[in-house]
């Protein structure tokens, strides 16, 4: 299958094109910039998307049967607001509609769960954990941008037939070389996010490997009969990025939350991933306490799960 990867250089879309080529797909990559090494067997093309002209000419060279859109600014407030709400939609409705219009038969997005709003002062669930269902209610732009690259898939899909539309909301993106101590997305290691509760606490101790998230991305264009067209699902690893169980954890950092969270016991995350099992049988394979090199704080602290 020929697949075009949008913002393919990122820390996301590095696995997910590697994964997709290793899965014998035939992959294009394209972003602003090269990015560090493409994997073999990846082409990689430079260019801007919001230009109409070049994403024209992009879709008209490599003729995607799939496209897996990634581009846009991947982190809240990383720029003004307006920015991130003006880049993130008009990149989703270009590159998604483009690809139903040049005959792709699959376009699946990548979104966010910060689409529900965790970190706001007044934040509570209606449940935990929280699943494709649960209403959103996001409170800065990169959120809203979100939401609207949701329902653009939506839109889409209710005009275009021919096109099966998803949206996938990859928690905390960790990439394979943080797992040996590189920074993560917000400048600290994942040690230091175990060590220091504080840091995962914000996104309500999410997180998936690169590599999980990626191949739940191929699993999307492979079988996109076995979804809804417009369907979200949730990419999150099976447990939480913490060393303490997240019913003594969450309503230490989002009072109110006792009750709902009164069932997240041992290792249990506030992520709900049955969508993706049912409909397309993923799980995820890659957790910290198999993936995390030397685990030197974990081993300063009692393991919840051990």
């Amino acid at each position: 299958m020929r697949v075009l990867v949008t913002g393919g250089s990122g820390r996301l879309g590095r696995s997910v094109v590697r994964v997709l080529a290793l899965r014998g797909h035939d992959v294009v990559s394209v972003d602003v910039s090269p990015g560090p090494g493409a994997p073999e067997g990846v082409r990689h093309r430079a260019a801007d998307l919001l230009d109409g002209a070049a994403r024209t000419a992009v879709f008209a060279e490599t003729r995607p049967d799939a496209v897996v859109h990634l581009a846009g600014v991947s982190v809240p407030f990383a720029r003004p607001d307006t920015e991130i709400l003006d880049i993130n939609t008009r990149l989703a409705w270009g590159v998604l509609a483009q690809a139903a219009e040049s005959g792709a038969r699959v376009a699946a997005a990548a979104s966010s769960p910060t689409v529900f709003g965790y970190g706001a002062p007044e934040w509570r669930p209606r449940y935990l954990p929280l699943d494709e269902v649960h209403p959103v209610a996001p409170w800065h732009s990169y959120g809203l941008s979100k939401v609207i690259i949701e329902e653009t898939a939506r839109a889409l899909a209710r005009t275009h037939r021919d096109c099966v539309f998803a949206s996938v909301r990859p928690s905390y993106v960790i990439a394979p070389e943080e797992w040996a101590g590189a920074v993560t997305q917000q400048g600290h290691t994942v040690a230091q996010r175990l060590a220091d509760p504080a840091l995962a606490a914000p996104s309500l101790f999410n997180y998936v490997d690169a590599r999980d998230a990626a191949e739940l991305f191929a699993l999307v264009i492979e079988r996109p009969e076995r979804i809804s067209s417009g369907q979200v699902l949730h990419a999150s690893a099976g447990d939480a990025l913490a060393l303490r169980p997240l019913t003594e954890l969450l309503p230490r950092f989002h009072p109110g939350t006792e009750e709902s969270a009164a069932g997240l016991t041992g290792s249990a995350p506030a992520f709900a991933t049955g969508a993706a099992e049912r409909h397309l049988g993923w799980r995820p394979k890659r957790h910290w306490r198999t993936e995390l090199r030397g685990r030197p704080d974990a081993a300063q602290h009692p393991d919840p799960i051990a």
